[in-house]
């Protein structure tokens, strides 16, 4: 192969690896928003499925603080807790907490507590649990993570908060107790966390 071949060849493999890099580049551009936006979207119903859109006027999306407390809210990651207001008085508060001991690993959570530390509602956001049992944890999948509504640090008391195996009042699943165990201990430190930082965590924001 001749100078000018290998120079031709060089110069054509060049224009290649640019177009396909600027063709990759426009197609993120053009699906970033798109996607942040089903993210937002779904983030939003998560939200309102824990507490009714009625309920606060701010747009929780925006109104949001990151805390730190890998002993109680199970990550040395920042957890986010969006705050729900309604005419800027604290309505409830809706933290990301990790289960870090589930059996195949951490369980992330989205856990709703009203301002007076009753539970308005739990769901599961990632898990790797096996599936038709531990899977169990999921709205989809049985209605056992419903069981937390209303609950809140005296109901049940505190050394209750357990599952029935250890002697507490949640349910576990036939063949699978380290799941529901890992999530009634990860909700039970969520609501002792809120319980001493309610004030600090309504501080400031309120963006509506």
């Amino acid at each position: 192969m001749s100078y000018r071949q290998v120079l031709v060849t060089s110069l054509l493999l060049l224009l290649f690896a640019v177009a396909g890099t600027a063709l990759v580049a426009l197609t993120y551009d053009q699906t970033r928003g798109r996607i942040a936006a089903n993210e937002r979207a779904a983030l939003l119903h998560n939200l309102q499925l824990l507490v009714p859109r009625s309920a606060y006027d701010n747009d929780p999306l925006q109104d949001t603080v990151q805390v730190r407390d890998p002993a109680m809210l199970g990550t040395g990651d920042p957890v986010t807790v969006y705050r729900l207001r309604k005419g800027g008085k604290p309505v409830a508060a809706v933290l990301t907490p990790v289960a870090p001991d589930g059996y195949g690993g951490p369980i992330r959570l989205l856990v709703g507590i009203y301002y007076d530390g009753t539970i308005a509602g739990v769901r599961v956001l990632s898990e790797h649990e096996t599936p038709g049992l531990g899977d169990a944890i999921k709205a989809d999948r049985s209605n056992w993570i419903f069981g937390f509504n209303g609950k809140s640090i005296g109901n049940p008391p505190l050394d209750k908060w357990k599952v029935k195996k250890d002697g507490g009042v949640f349910d576990q699943f036939t063949g699978a107790t380290i799941t529901p165990r890992a999530v009634v201990k990860a909700i039970r430190k969520t609501l002792i966390y809120f319980s001493r930082h309610r004030a600090s965590l309504f501080k400031g924001g309120g963006a509506g």
